[in-house]
């Protein structure tokens, strides 16, 4: 999805925004932890994905909380990390992915199924709260994108569950983990790119402001 940049720049985090990310931490902490003891269980290589993601997740959340009432160069700042953070993950489940191929082990389905649709109902939950945040600046825009991307791989799990229990075989996992991948670095460039935009408008503002205020100017 690409940024949508042409519009204006908020210089204060929306209203209800805040609440809306402290509802998103909790509940990306929670899945952590469940995914997280379910992906050893059952040996899932794209339920550990989601388990590191909701994991990142929550770091994010807690960033954003961070620099919420601070400028528009902080917010900006702070997107740019989420959004390297984002393609990083990436690249790590490609990486986690291509091993367990070479290991040639195979998941156990139902686990990996049942705790997928738990994760989904988590999601759509934090993406119904966060989706009126979703053309606000880079950072308001990285957390609705963390969420959304969120949702689409828990529906691409419980496909993978039904693909390995048809087929007995780790393709369908290893294929939805290189998925969760290819979304998450895709969503950390766009992020990236809007936080450019975004701390290169706050430092011309910051530069104009100089000026105006300059003893100079008021000559």
């Amino acid at each position: 999805m690409a940024c949508s940049c042409s519009t204006p720049t908020p210089k204060t985090p929306a209203p209800g925004f805040r609440r809306a990310l402290w509802f998103a931490l909790w509940v990306n902490l929670a899945m952590f932890l469940v995914e997280g003891v379910a992906s050893l269980s059952s040996g899932s290589v794209s339920l550990m994905a989601d388990a590191i993601d909701f994991f990142g997740d929550s770091a994010n959340y807690i960033l954003s909380l961070t620099v919420l009432s601070m400028g528009m160069l902080w917010r900006g700042r702070a997107a740019m990390v989420k959004g390297i953070t984002m393609a990083l993950f990436g690249a790590v489940v490609w990486a986690r992915a291509l091993w367990v191929l070479e290991a040639g082990t195979t998941p156990e389905p139902f686990t990996m199924g049942s705790v997928g649709f738990l994760a989904l109902v988590a999601n759509v939950c934090v993406a119904v709260v966060l989706f009126k945040f979703r053309e606000g600046d880079s950072d308001m825009r990285s957390v609705w994108l963390c969420s959304r991307n969120d949702a689409i791989s828990n529906i691409a799990v419980m496909g993978a569950a039904l693909g390995v229990f048809g087929t007995g075989t780790a393709w369908p996992d290893l294929a939805v983990a290189a998925i969760m991948g290819s979304l998450a670095i895709t969503a950390g460039i766009s992020v990236v790119r809007h936080a450019r935009k975004d701390i290169a408008a706050a430092r011309a503002e910051n530069v104009a402001h100089e000026v105006t205020t300059s003893p100079s100017h008021s000559h």
